[in-house]
């Protein structure tokens, strides 16, 4: 069993999981209600929040997987992972550092890993927290086609396996979540913005404005993603693209939004699937807990199609530990100097393969 840290941005989250894929227990600590007020994340109060809740919070997910945490090792934990990159770099200082010394204090070996390989680990989980290995779905055979959405990121690639990322397009602004959470704020909505945006767009018609969806300038543009151009026509240009006999309800402009946020992204999965000829496709961050991508995805036809339930969409433990146990069981653990990364600059090269890097 594998205890996994996560903090990489506004979520404090510890999990233990068994053999990389049962999870025996999931904590997630948000801290909407502080980042509310600016509709978006405060690095520095982000940080001083995972300061609070980490100590609490992995104590939790260790007694809840029936691992004391004065004497981890003899309730059978065999080893820690937590998030080093990419994500606010204080936020992940503040997870890594309580992973390293809860390890090095118990005697266990401790790795480092990627939150965007751990986002698409997360489909090689089981489908119902807590379950037996007999209750759950059988994961996805590598490789397999994965879209990673997040209020940072918005990544389309390959996984070949569960340490190789092979990146076909990635967005060139904004992330899919981010302009959620833009146009959620122009609407008096909310924070987070995915969730409010989902369910009103349940109750308005797409067809109440008709907006633009990006034309990239480049001939090798069939998996990047643009989101300023649609973010900024809904919050400056609504005029010019609403339908004539609907009514400007904020139902119908997030179900306009959502419609035009989710067919780019379905538009490059398509073309993902009919270039590499691979028919498995998985998900994660999370707006891959929105209802209209998930419905969507799973309408492919002649697609299997590998979704975790939504507290496995959204950063969470379990998707770091799971990924390291398989680094683990290989003997691959990090040092105990490594440190964080903000950014990963593989992401953004286009079909490179990203192999592990503890980042010390």
């Amino acid at each position: 069993m594998i205890l996994g840290i996560e903090s990489s941005c506004d979520e404090t989250s510890a999990s233990v999981v068994q053999e990389g894929r049962i999870v025996r227990s999931l904590v997630v600590a948000g801290q909407g209600e502080i980042h509310a007020r600016y509709h978006g994340v405060v690095p520095e109060a982000a940080s001083r929040a995972h300061v609070e809740q980490i100590a609490p919070v992995v104590r939790q997910a260790l007694e809840e997987a029936g691992i004391d945490p004065s004497a981890p090792t003899a309730g059978g934990l065999g080893g820690v992972a937590a998030t080093n990159r990419p994500g606010l770099s204080g936020s992940l200082a503040v997870g890594l550092s309580f992973a390293k010394s809860y390890a090095w204090a118990a005697g266990l070996p401790f790795v480092a890993v990627d939150h965007m390989a751990a986002h698409a680990y997360a489909a090689q989980l089981g489908t119902e927290v807590g379950a037996s290995e007999a209750e759950t779905a059988p994961p996805p055979d590598y490789p397999y086609i994965v879209i990673l959405v997040s209020g940072g990121h918005t990544i389309l690639a390959v996984s070949k396996d569960y340490d190789t990322l092979e990146v076909l397009g990635t967005t060139i602004d904004d992330a899919c979540g981010e302009a959620y959470d833009k146009v959620s704020a122009f609407l008096g909505t909310g924070y987070p913005g995915g969730p409010v945006i989902d369910r009103l767009a349940a109750r308005g018609d797409p067809r109440a404005c008709v907006l633009p969806r990006p034309r990239l300038n480049r001939n090798d543009n069939r998996y990047d993603f643009s989101y300023s151009g649609l973010k900024t026509a809904v919050v400056h240009q609504l005029d010019r693209f609403w339908t004539e006999g609907y009514p400007r309800t904020r139902e119908n402009i997030a179900a306009a939004f959502q419609k035009a946020a989710i067919d780019m992204v379905m538009d490059r999965v398509r073309n993902a699937v009919d270039d590499t000829g691979i028919r498995r496709v998985a998900a994660g961050g999370g707006v891959a807990a929105n209802s209209s991508l998930r419905s969507r995805l799973r309408a492919l036809e002649g697609v299997i199609v590998h979704l975790p339930p939504p507290l496995l969409c959204v950063d969470n433990g379990a998707m770091v530990a799971g990924i390291g146990y398989r680094y683990l069981r290989e003997g691959r653990g990090s040092d105990w100097d490594t440190g964080v990364t903000a950014r990963i600059e593989s992401f953004r090269r286009r079909g490179r393969a990203h192999p592990r890097d503890t980042g010390a």
